[in-house]
């Protein structure tokens, strides 16, 4: 079974995590274009980031109102890599958005540190429906896990799904499921940051 949250119930810290999603009757075509985040100190690694609160809310109102929105992000792959980076951020993680390239197959590293300190390693796949994440596209993104020490998890979130076999009972897979490898199609995807939304974690 494939986790929905981030994992070891870690909670919401970011100070405007209650702030009420807004209604919004935003094209989706300008929304995308909106500003989501600030970048900030820049790392070996990539930028530091901070959500505005705002455009973030107005996004998870559309996804909560037409799930179908999330296939919008297949026209600006990095907006949807911002807008992931933006909710780990909303859920009191430390969040480094790395370059569009050369990112070591990482497109957001979100950290808590201090006592039971994580390092979560997140690669984004913005498709369009029936374009599938790949056995290989996981397998990489294993081998990314694998070369850093740091890293507790690594991630692999999608607006799509993943090919068949993937979350098979006794795939090569199965045995990093969920604690080193998480998977999230786009329904788990919306979920997620539904939860996060709503200032709460994923059982």
């Amino acid at each position: 079974m494939i986790g929905l949250g981030l994992g070891l119930g870690l909670g919401f810290n970011s100070p405007a995590a209650h702030v009420p999603p807004p209604a919004t009757n935003t094209h989706p075509e300008f929304l995308l274009q909106t500003e989501i985040l600030h970048l900030g100190d820049k790392t070996s690694e990539g930028n530091l980031i901070r959500a505005i609160a705002l455009p973030w809310f107005e996004i998870v109102d559309c996804i909560d109102r037409s799930p179908e929105f999330l296939f919008q992000f297949a026209q600006n792959p990095r907006k949807f890599e911002e807008f992931i980076a933006a909710t780990y951020e909303r859920a009191g993680f430390e969040v480094i958005l790395t370059p569009q390239r050369g990112d070591l197959g990482r497109d957001v590293i979100a950290t808590k540190k201090g006592w039971g300190s994580v390092r979560f390693l997140e690669q984004t796949k913005a498709y369009s429906p029936g374009h599938l994440v790949t056995h290989e596209d996981v397998r990489a993104m294993l081998g990314t896990l694998l070369t850093d020490q740091r890293a507790s998890k690594a991630l692999i979130t999608t607006t799509s799904a993943f090919q068949p076999g993937i979350l098979k009972s006794g795939s090569e897979f199965e045995r990093f499921i969920p604690h080193r490898l998480e998977l999230k199609d786009g329904v788990q995807t919306r979920e997620w940051v539904r939860q996060i939304a709503a200032g709460r974690t994923a059982e």
